[in-house]
């Protein structure tokens, strides 16, 4: 597979790590709740048609190595990414919202 990827008059190579934290740097991203977090990355990337590359979920902070397309702005794509993942996880986690942290 090449690592340049074509649209209709454009051939491009748009490769973005991304790295981000949990409010606060909790350390809450571990057993179910990282399982949700990437599953949500890779739906929410799989519906703006973002190739996700590499994910790696840490138990502090979140990697993420993406080929977004150039129609697709990096801070519309982070905005997507990291504001409704959030959301699901705090509708499904409902114990975050009270005190921020998973005890």
């Amino acid at each position: 597979m090449s690592r340049f990827r074509k649209l209709s008059q454009t051939i491009w190579p748009c490769q973005y790590h991304l790295v981000w934290v949990p409010k606060y740097s909790f350390r809450i991203l571990t057993g179910e709740i990282g399982e949700e977090v990437s599953r949500c990355i890779r739906v929410f990337s799989k519906r703006a048609e973002v190739e996700v590359v590499e994910l790696s979920i840490q138990a502090d902070h979140v990697h993420l190595l993406a080929m977004v397309p150039p129609k697709l702005s990096i801070s519309d794509y982070v905005g997507i990414i990291k504001g409704r993942t959030a959301i699901n996880i705090l509708n499904k986690f409902r114990k975050l919202k009270k005190n921020g942290r998973n005890n």
